[in-house]
Protein backbone atom coordinates (compact mmCIF):
# COMPACT_ATOMS: atom_id res chain seq x y z
CA UNK A 1 0.00 0.00 0.00
CA UNK A 2 2.69 2.71 1.23
CA UNK A 3 4.29 1.90 -2.40
CA UNK A 4 1.27 2.53 -4.61
CA UNK A 5 0.49 5.75 -2.60
CA UNK A 6 4.68 6.74 -3.44
CA UNK A 7 4.24 6.13 -6.88
CA UNK A 8 0.80 8.35 -7.42
CA UNK A 9 2.18 11.01 -4.91
CA UNK A 10 5.32 11.11 -7.86
CA UNK A 11 3.52 10.59 -10.94
CA UNK A 12 1.06 13.91 -8.93
CA UNK A 13 4.31 15.29 -8.30
CA UNK A 14 6.17 15.31 -11.72
CA UNK A 15 2.64 16.21 -13.08
CA UNK A 16 2.77 18.90 -11.00
CA UNK A 17 6.26 20.30 -12.19
CA UNK A 18 5.59 19.84 -15.47
CA UNK A 19 2.35 22.07 -15.64
CA UNK A 20 4.41 24.49 -13.47
CA UNK A 21 7.43 24.86 -15.87
CA UNK A 22 4.93 24.96 -18.77
CA UNK A 23 3.43 27.70 -16.87
CA UNK A 24 6.42 29.49 -16.26
CA UNK A 25 7.42 28.89 -20.10
CA UNK A 26 4.56 30.53 -21.33
CA UNK A 27 4.53 33.55 -18.65
CA UNK A 28 8.32 33.72 -20.16
CA UNK A 29 7.51 33.79 -23.99
CA UNK A 30 4.75 36.39 -22.73
CA UNK A 31 7.22 38.75 -21.30
CA UNK A 32 10.00 38.45 -24.08
CA UNK A 33 7.12 39.03 -26.43
CA UNK A 34 5.96 42.36 -24.92
CA UNK A 35 9.38 43.11 -23.94
CA UNK A 36 10.18 43.02 -27.66
CA UNK A 37 6.69 45.17 -28.51
CA UNK A 38 7.69 47.94 -26.34
CA UNK A 39 11.51 47.99 -27.80
CA UNK A 40 9.89 48.28 -30.73
CA UNK A 41 7.66 51.45 -29.88
CA UNK A 42 10.25 53.06 -28.23
CA UNK A 43 12.73 52.58 -31.06
CA UNK A 44 10.00 54.32 -33.23
CA UNK A 45 9.19 57.05 -31.11
CA UNK A 46 12.81 57.68 -30.57
CA UNK A 47 13.65 57.71 -34.39
CA UNK A 48 10.27 60.24 -34.75
CA UNK A 49 11.74 61.89 -31.73
CA UNK A 50 15.66 62.57 -33.64
CA UNK A 51 13.34 63.86 -37.08
CA UNK A 52 11.91 66.21 -35.13
CA UNK A 53 14.48 67.67 -33.21
CA UNK A 54 16.73 67.67 -36.38
CA UNK A 55 14.45 69.06 -38.57
CA UNK A 56 14.08 71.73 -35.64
CA UNK A 57 17.94 72.68 -35.17
CA UNK A 58 18.46 73.49 -39.00
CA UNK A 59 15.07 75.24 -38.76
CA UNK A 60 16.50 77.33 -36.27
CA UNK A 61 19.82 77.85 -37.46
CA UNK A 62 18.50 78.40 -40.83
CA UNK A 63 16.76 81.84 -38.90
CA UNK A 64 19.32 82.86 -36.97
CA UNK A 65 22.12 83.16 -40.22
CA UNK A 66 19.41 83.64 -42.91
CA UNK A 67 17.98 86.56 -41.19
CA UNK A 68 19.04 87.59 -37.43
CA UNK A 69 22.58 87.33 -37.07
CA UNK A 70 23.81 89.84 -39.98
CA UNK A 71 20.83 92.39 -38.70
CA UNK A 72 22.03 92.06 -34.81
CA UNK A 73 17.70 91.35 -34.11
CA UNK A 74 17.48 89.02 -30.99
CA UNK A 75 14.69 87.20 -29.64
CA UNK A 76 12.99 86.24 -26.19
CA UNK A 77 14.24 83.87 -23.67
CA UNK A 78 17.42 82.06 -23.36
CA UNK A 79 17.94 82.72 -27.05
CA UNK A 80 17.37 86.06 -27.14
CA UNK A 81 20.40 86.44 -23.67
CA UNK A 82 22.62 84.57 -26.50
CA UNK A 83 22.05 86.92 -28.76
CA UNK A 84 21.74 90.41 -27.06
CA UNK A 85 25.69 89.23 -25.60
CA UNK A 86 26.94 88.02 -28.99
CA UNK A 87 26.09 91.25 -30.33
CA UNK A 88 27.33 93.75 -27.55
CA UNK A 89 30.39 91.06 -26.72
CA UNK A 90 31.31 89.78 -30.03
CA UNK A 91 31.46 85.91 -28.14
CA UNK A 92 30.77 83.78 -31.01
CA UNK A 93 26.75 82.67 -30.80
CA UNK A 94 27.63 78.91 -30.98
CA UNK A 95 29.49 78.89 -27.26
CA UNK A 96 26.73 81.38 -25.72
CA UNK A 97 23.82 79.18 -26.31
CA UNK A 98 25.14 76.12 -24.51
CA UNK A 99 26.62 78.73 -21.78
CA UNK A 100 23.60 80.45 -21.19
CA UNK A 101 21.18 76.98 -21.26
CA UNK A 102 23.53 75.08 -18.76
CA UNK A 103 21.14 76.29 -15.93
CA UNK A 104 17.98 75.50 -17.49
CA UNK A 105 19.47 72.33 -18.73
CA UNK A 106 20.36 71.33 -15.01
CA UNK A 107 16.77 72.39 -13.85
CA UNK A 108 15.32 70.24 -16.77
CA UNK A 109 16.66 66.78 -15.06
CA UNK A 110 15.47 68.04 -11.84
CA UNK A 111 11.46 69.34 -13.53
CA UNK A 112 11.21 67.04 -16.35
CA UNK A 113 13.04 63.99 -15.70
CA UNK A 114 16.63 62.01 -17.26
CA UNK A 115 15.19 61.25 -20.36
CA UNK A 116 14.10 65.19 -21.57
CA UNK A 117 17.41 66.28 -19.62
CA UNK A 118 19.25 63.77 -22.46
CA UNK A 119 17.36 65.04 -25.33
CA UNK A 120 17.78 68.88 -24.38
CA UNK A 121 21.20 68.40 -23.99
CA UNK A 122 21.85 66.81 -26.72
CA UNK A 123 19.80 69.37 -29.05
CA UNK A 124 20.96 72.76 -27.50
CA UNK A 125 24.54 71.13 -28.41
CA UNK A 126 23.41 70.24 -32.00
CA UNK A 127 21.91 73.51 -32.23
CA UNK A 128 25.47 75.06 -31.45
CA UNK A 129 27.39 72.47 -33.60
CA UNK A 130 25.21 73.44 -36.73
CA UNK A 131 25.50 77.46 -35.99
CA UNK A 132 29.18 76.59 -35.91
CA UNK A 133 29.45 74.53 -39.00
CA UNK A 134 26.79 74.97 -41.35
CA UNK A 135 26.42 77.92 -43.57
CA UNK A 136 23.77 79.52 -45.05
CA UNK A 137 23.38 82.61 -46.63
CA UNK A 138 21.65 85.92 -45.51
CA UNK A 139 18.32 85.83 -47.28
CA UNK A 140 17.19 89.66 -46.98
CA UNK A 141 18.75 93.42 -45.19
CA UNK A 142 15.03 94.33 -45.50
CA UNK A 143 14.25 94.65 -41.22
CA UNK A 144 11.02 94.03 -41.32
CA UNK A 145 11.25 90.63 -43.36
CA UNK A 146 14.29 89.99 -41.38
CA UNK A 147 12.04 89.93 -38.09
CA UNK A 148 9.10 88.53 -39.62
CA UNK A 149 10.85 85.68 -41.42
CA UNK A 150 14.17 85.23 -38.82
CA UNK A 151 10.68 84.66 -35.84
CA UNK A 152 8.81 82.28 -38.38
CA UNK A 153 12.03 79.76 -38.55
CA UNK A 154 13.39 80.36 -35.24
CA UNK A 155 10.06 79.58 -33.72
CA UNK A 156 9.56 76.38 -35.59
CA UNK A 157 12.74 75.02 -35.06
CA UNK A 158 11.56 75.68 -31.29
CA UNK A 159 8.05 73.96 -32.15
CA UNK A 160 9.65 70.86 -33.86
CA UNK A 161 11.93 70.14 -31.13
CA UNK A 162 8.86 70.52 -28.81
CA UNK A 163 7.25 67.42 -31.00
CA UNK A 164 10.25 65.86 -30.31
CA UNK A 165 10.01 65.82 -26.89
CA UNK A 166 13.15 68.43 -25.90
CA UNK A 167 13.59 72.17 -26.28
CA UNK A 168 16.62 74.74 -27.58
CA UNK A 169 15.53 77.48 -25.96
CA UNK A 170 14.91 76.79 -21.92
CA UNK A 171 13.13 79.31 -20.80
CA UNK A 172 10.21 77.29 -20.35
CA UNK A 173 11.72 74.84 -18.17
CA UNK A 174 12.57 77.84 -15.63
CA UNK A 175 8.68 79.27 -16.42
CA UNK A 176 7.58 75.73 -15.34
CA UNK A 177 9.55 75.27 -12.08
CA UNK A 178 8.94 78.91 -10.82
CA UNK A 179 5.21 78.46 -11.87
CA UNK A 180 5.54 75.63 -9.31
CA UNK A 181 7.18 77.39 -6.81
CA UNK A 182 5.02 80.84 -6.93
CA UNK A 183 1.59 79.69 -8.39
CA UNK A 184 1.62 81.89 -11.38
CA UNK A 185 1.04 80.75 -14.89
CA UNK A 186 4.04 79.83 -17.55
CA UNK A 187 2.52 82.46 -19.83
CA UNK A 188 3.17 85.21 -17.41
CA UNK A 189 6.84 84.30 -16.07
CA UNK A 190 7.56 83.88 -19.66
CA UNK A 191 6.55 87.47 -20.52
CA UNK A 192 8.40 89.32 -17.24
CA UNK A 193 11.56 87.40 -18.37
CA UNK A 194 11.34 88.83 -22.24
CA UNK A 195 10.16 92.35 -20.49
CA UNK A 196 14.05 92.44 -19.05
CA UNK A 197 15.47 90.95 -22.38
CA UNK A 198 13.91 93.78 -24.50
CA UNK A 199 14.53 96.54 -21.92
CA UNK A 200 18.36 95.98 -21.74
CA UNK A 201 18.26 95.38 -25.51
CA UNK A 202 17.29 98.91 -25.83
CA UNK A 203 19.76 100.22 -23.57
CA UNK A 204 22.69 98.41 -25.19
CA UNK A 205 21.48 97.93 -28.66
CA UNK A 206 18.95 100.33 -30.23
CA UNK A 207 15.24 101.38 -30.09
CA UNK A 208 14.48 100.36 -33.03
CA UNK A 209 16.22 97.41 -32.93
CA UNK A 210 14.71 96.47 -29.92
CA UNK A 211 11.08 97.00 -31.25
CA UNK A 212 11.83 94.92 -34.51
CA UNK A 213 13.11 91.82 -32.00
CA UNK A 214 9.66 92.40 -30.54
CA UNK A 215 8.20 91.27 -33.73
CA UNK A 216 10.87 88.60 -34.24
CA UNK A 217 9.35 87.56 -30.84
CA UNK A 218 5.95 87.33 -31.66
CA UNK A 219 6.31 86.25 -34.89
CA UNK A 220 8.47 82.92 -33.22
CA UNK A 221 5.78 82.60 -30.61
CA UNK A 222 2.71 82.32 -32.68
CA UNK A 223 5.14 80.02 -34.91
CA UNK A 224 5.88 77.74 -32.21
CA UNK A 225 2.23 77.77 -31.36
CA UNK A 226 1.37 76.37 -34.76
CA UNK A 227 4.05 73.55 -35.22
CA UNK A 228 2.59 72.31 -31.37
CA UNK A 229 -0.79 72.47 -33.13
CA UNK A 230 -2.05 75.13 -30.46
CA UNK A 231 -1.27 73.07 -27.45
CA UNK A 232 -1.08 75.33 -24.32
CA UNK A 233 0.84 75.36 -21.43
CA UNK A 234 -0.98 72.76 -19.98
CA UNK A 235 -3.57 69.87 -21.54
CA UNK A 236 -6.01 67.77 -19.82
CA UNK A 237 -5.72 64.20 -21.32
CA UNK A 238 -8.63 61.72 -21.28
CA UNK A 239 -8.17 58.30 -21.51
CA UNK A 240 -10.83 55.22 -22.24
CA UNK A 241 -8.86 51.81 -22.16
CA UNK A 242 -9.71 48.27 -21.69
CA UNK A 243 -6.55 48.61 -19.27
CA UNK A 244 -7.14 51.54 -17.30
CA UNK A 245 -5.68 50.34 -13.99
CA UNK A 246 -1.91 49.71 -15.65
CA UNK A 247 -2.34 53.23 -17.27
CA UNK A 248 -3.28 55.24 -14.15
CA UNK A 249 -0.28 53.36 -12.19
CA UNK A 250 1.89 54.28 -15.28
CA UNK A 251 0.70 57.85 -14.69
CA UNK A 252 1.29 57.88 -11.07
CA UNK A 253 4.28 56.05 -10.79
CA UNK A 254 6.19 56.78 -13.90
CA UNK A 255 5.01 60.39 -14.85
CA UNK A 256 4.71 61.29 -11.28
CA UNK A 257 0.63 63.29 -11.82
CA UNK A 258 -2.52 62.46 -10.11
CA UNK A 259 -5.54 61.14 -11.94
CA UNK A 260 -9.12 61.61 -11.87
CA UNK A 261 -10.89 57.87 -12.84
CA UNK A 262 -14.80 58.08 -13.71
CA UNK A 263 -16.93 54.99 -13.94
CA UNK A 264 -18.89 55.00 -17.22
CA UNK A 265 -19.53 52.77 -20.25
CA UNK A 266 -18.31 52.92 -23.79
CA UNK A 267 -20.45 51.91 -26.83
CA UNK A 268 -19.16 49.95 -29.88
CA UNK A 269 -20.93 47.62 -33.13
CA UNK A 270 -23.79 48.08 -34.82
CA UNK A 271 -26.18 47.35 -32.18
CA UNK A 272 -24.92 50.28 -29.83
CA UNK A 273 -23.62 47.54 -27.21
CA UNK A 274 -22.62 48.87 -23.80
CA UNK A 275 -19.91 47.91 -21.55
CA UNK A 276 -18.46 49.61 -17.98
CA UNK A 277 -15.43 50.86 -18.32
CA UNK A 278 -12.94 53.59 -16.13
CA UNK A 279 -11.78 56.74 -17.82
CA UNK A 280 -8.89 58.22 -16.75
CA UNK A 281 -7.76 62.22 -16.80
CA UNK A 282 -4.72 63.96 -15.84
CA UNK A 283 -3.14 67.02 -16.62
CA UNK A 284 0.17 67.08 -17.93
CA UNK A 285 2.02 69.77 -19.33
CA UNK A 286 2.92 69.81 -22.91
CA UNK A 287 6.32 69.14 -22.30
CA UNK A 288 5.49 65.71 -21.24
CA UNK A 289 2.95 64.97 -23.69
CA UNK A 290 5.51 63.00 -26.26
CA UNK A 291 6.53 60.55 -23.03
CA UNK A 292 3.01 60.13 -21.97
CA UNK A 293 2.16 59.23 -25.43
CA UNK A 294 4.98 56.41 -25.77
CA UNK A 295 4.13 54.86 -22.61
CA UNK A 296 0.13 54.74 -23.42
CA UNK A 297 1.06 52.86 -26.54
CA UNK A 298 3.27 50.22 -24.46
CA UNK A 299 0.39 49.58 -22.75
CA UNK A 300 -2.14 49.43 -25.28
CA UNK A 301 -1.61 51.06 -28.73
CA UNK A 302 -5.59 51.88 -29.22
CA UNK A 303 -6.61 53.09 -26.56
CA UNK A 304 -8.67 56.39 -27.27
CA UNK A 305 -6.86 59.65 -25.83
CA UNK A 306 -8.59 62.61 -26.20
CA UNK A 307 -6.53 65.53 -25.31
CA UNK A 308 -7.75 69.60 -25.03
CA UNK A 309 -5.87 72.67 -24.44
CA UNK A 310 -5.61 74.05 -21.04
CA UNK A 311 -5.16 77.67 -19.99
CA UNK A 312 -4.13 77.30 -16.31
CA UNK A 313 -4.46 74.99 -13.14
CA UNK A 314 -4.44 75.36 -9.81
CA UNK A 315 -4.19 72.50 -6.94
CA UNK A 316 -3.24 68.74 -7.36
CA UNK A 317 -0.44 67.70 -8.76
CA UNK A 318 0.84 69.78 -11.59
CA UNK A 319 2.27 72.29 -9.71
CA UNK A 320 3.57 70.26 -7.11
CA UNK A 321 6.90 68.33 -6.68
CA UNK A 322 6.02 64.95 -6.52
Amino acid sequence: MKVIWKKVLSITTLSHLKKVGQDNRKLSEYRLAKGLWELRIVAKRLFKDVILITAGIFSATFGFKGFLLTNHFIDGGATGISLLISAVTSIPLPLLIIVVNIPFIALAYKVLGKTFFIKTSLAITGLAICLATVNFPNVTNDNLLVAVFGGFFLGAGIGLAVRGGAVIDGTEVLAIYLSKKLGTTIGDIIILINVFIFSAAVYFLSVEIALYSMVTYLAASKTLDFIVEGIEEYVGVTIISSHSEEIRQMIINTMGRGVTVYSGKRGYGKRGETTETDIIYTVITRLELNKLNTEIEKIEPDAFVVMSSIRDTKGGMIKKRF
